[in-house]
This record gives structure tokens, C-alpha cells and sequence, in this order.
């Protein structure tokens, strides 16, 4: 029973930091946020954050792994099919290139997380996305929607365009003339994997 209420206190602890720290992150940046700043919105010692995430980057890693699953959840109730299809498979990543361009996803994940987090980021955003990405790819290629390919390849090559695609759009002065660019060149080189009839 008293462990069960520790794991309880833990959990209430590391979510209300991870909510404190999105905000900071988000309102100033990584290096401008002071792990003092966070712990006192979260009303939590800093003791209980070196406790739960090891420091300043522990607790960063876990709020661009909040970002990534909440990214994951949305593209999945908007596209819900059974079987993938083309044009399915294609929505799912045109909508994760525009839910990078909302303000809060774009400051953290694609501006902030980059520079903080180097490969890390990119192994990060794998553990949510590769799977069913390439899942989906051979799902399209079983049915023969899309050219017999590497799955595994493929998988990796589209992910880091969407990724690159993603950082550019944040990077951009004009964001949305940006996205609507990336989301046309991406649009065209799916398309381009369809199968010939």
C-alpha cells in the first residue's frame, strides 16, 4: 500500500514538472529556463527533479516525448483506418508537418530540441514514429499500392524528410509559405512511391 502511494506521489510529481517545464521551454527557451523557475511552478524541490529526470536534459527529453506521443494521438483520430491506403498514408504525414507548425510544437520540438538534444532527438522521435511508419509502408506494399521497396529504408529516408521538413518550416522567417512548400514537395515524392497500374 505505501509503495503503491509512493508510485502515486511520483507520477503526480514528474507530470506536474513536465507541465511547468513545457511552459518555460516554450515561453523561454531551453537555456533562458531555470530548473528553479520550474521546480517552484511545479511546487516540487529540486531535489524531486533530479530525482525524476536527473536534471535539466532528463526533463526536457520528457517533455519532447509528451510532444511526440500528443503528435502520435492526434495523427491517428484524424486518419483512423483499418487497412492503410495511399491517400491515408499520405494525410497522416502531411498532418504531422502541420501540427509542427503550431507555435508551441514548433518552438520546442523544432527550434529548441536540435540544438539540446542533437541525435538524441531524431532516436527520440523513432521510438514513436519508425514503427508505424513502416508499417504502414508494408501494408501499402503488400496490397500493392506502392512499389516493393525496403520497408525498413523507406521508412527511415520518409521520416527524416518529414523531420528536415519540419525543422526547415521552423526555421523559415515565413512559415507558412514554408509549410505549404514542404507539403507540396512531400505530397509529390509519395506519390511518387504509388505503383503503376
Amino acid at each position: 500500500m505505501a509503495q503503491n502511494a509512493r508510485l502515486a506521489a511520483k507520477v503526480k510529481t514528474s507530470r506536474s514538472l513536465i507541465s511547468s517545464a513545457r511552459q518555460h521551454f516554450f515561453d523561454h527557451g531551453y537555456s533562458a529556463t531555470s530548473m528553479e523557475a520550474i521546480c517552484e511552478d511545479a511546487g516540487v524541490t529540486r531535489g524531486a527533479l533530479y530525482h525524476n529526470f536527473g536534471g535539466k536534459i532528463g526533463l526536457f527529453e520528457a517533455v519532447v516525448r509528451q510532444i511526440n506521443h500528443e503528435i502520435g494521438d492526434r495523427i491517428l483520430e484524424t486518419v483512423n483506418e483499418e487497412r492503410p491506403t495511399l491517400n491515408g498514408f499520405t494525410q497522416a504525414c502531411l498532418i504531422y508537418l502541420q501540427l509542427a507548425s503550431e507555435p508551441e510544437i514548433q518552438k520546442i520540438m523544432f527550434r529548441e530540441a536540435p540544438a539540446v538534444l542533437g541525435q538524441k532527438l531524431r532516436d527520440l522521435d523513432a521510438e514513436v514514429f519508425l514503427g508505424p511508419l513502416q508499417e504502414a509502408l508494408e501494408a501499402l506494399m503488400t496490397d500493392g499500392v506502392i512499389v516493393a521497396l525496403d520497408a525498413v529504408v523507406l521508412a527511415r529516408l520518409l521520416n527524416g524528410a518529414i523531420m528536415e521538413g519540419a525543422i526547415l518550416i521552423a526555421e523559415s522567417d515565413n512559415g507558412e509559405d514554408e509549410l505549404a512548400r514542404v507539403l507540396r514537395a512531400l505530397e509529390q515524392i509519395i506519390v511518387g512511391l504509388k505503383a503503376s497500374d
